[in-house]
């Protein structure tokens, strides 16, 4: 196996490298690359455009292979695949933790990224430029709720509402959107991170998603953190 192949995800992070390229201009590419997205791109053109960001010294470690997929992603995944869906808003996504695995194992889905931070979404759409098609990252405050009513089939909160000072709007807007189902997961401890603003236990899921007209709720525990899906349908 090459070097290359085996310190990163070469398809993915050849797909960021080619988005990001064709924004900034970093790295340079012939045209003839430029033209292509990853799926498009051979075994060895994906190793050229993968060696050309590490010579311009972009930050590859979103892209890290043998990164373990984290348990809270591995259980959202496994409930995801027994569901049938074709739309899905993921709030907060940050820089891909869950979405990158996701798109990877649900290609057909079309997927809507929320993120506050611009430098998330650019990184997002760069990713979609150069590869994963199915995305769209939009720099939008999932309390205003930017959406309309049965906008997406699934919507995803994952160690987001913990961040978010109007949690009870961001529960709302997500049960408004949201056509069968609303997935969350928060650590159910308390932790140092400054970040983060509240501890959200069961009893206050359970009051908030009832608020927001929603009591078909069922809840998990995975290492550290509460999983929990609310059913719209």
């Amino acid at each position: 196996m090459n070097d290359i192949e085996e310190r990163c995800d070469v398809k993915t992070a050849a797909a960021w490298i080619l988005g990001h390229a064709r924004r900034t201009g970093i790295p340079a590419l012939p045209e003839s690359l430029l033209r292509k997205t990853s799926e498009e791109c051979s075994k060895e053109e994906l190793l050229q455009i993968v060696m050309a960001g590490m010579e311009a010294e972009l930050k590859l470690y979103p892209f890290k292979s043998g990164t373990q997929t984290l348990a809270r992603t591995r259980r959202t995944l496994g409930f995801l695949h027994s569901v049938s869906f074709e739309t899905m808003l993921d709030v907060g996504s940050g820089r891909g933790v869950f979405l990158i695995p996701f798109m990877k194992e649900f290609p057909w889905v079309k997927v809507t990224s929320l993120d506050l931070l611009e430098k998330r979404v650019t990184f997002l759409n760069e990713l979609a430029d150069g590869g994963f098609t199915q995305l769209h990252a939009g720099q939008k405050d999932i309390c205003s709720q930017p959406f309309p009513d049965d906008s997406f089939d699934i919507v995803t909160m994952l160690e987001v509402l913990e961040h978010i000072p109007e949690v009870e709007k961001a529960v709302s807007a997500a049960v408004h959107m949201a056509r069968q189902y609303v997935v969350v997961t928060v650590p159910s401890k308390p932790d140092d991170n400054p970040e983060h603003i509240h501890l959200l236990t069961k009893d206050r899921l359970t009051q908030m998603f009832a608020g927001a007209g929603c009591s078909r709720l069922h809840f998990d525990g995975v290492e550290g953190h509460l999983f929990m899906v609310a059913a719209l349908v």
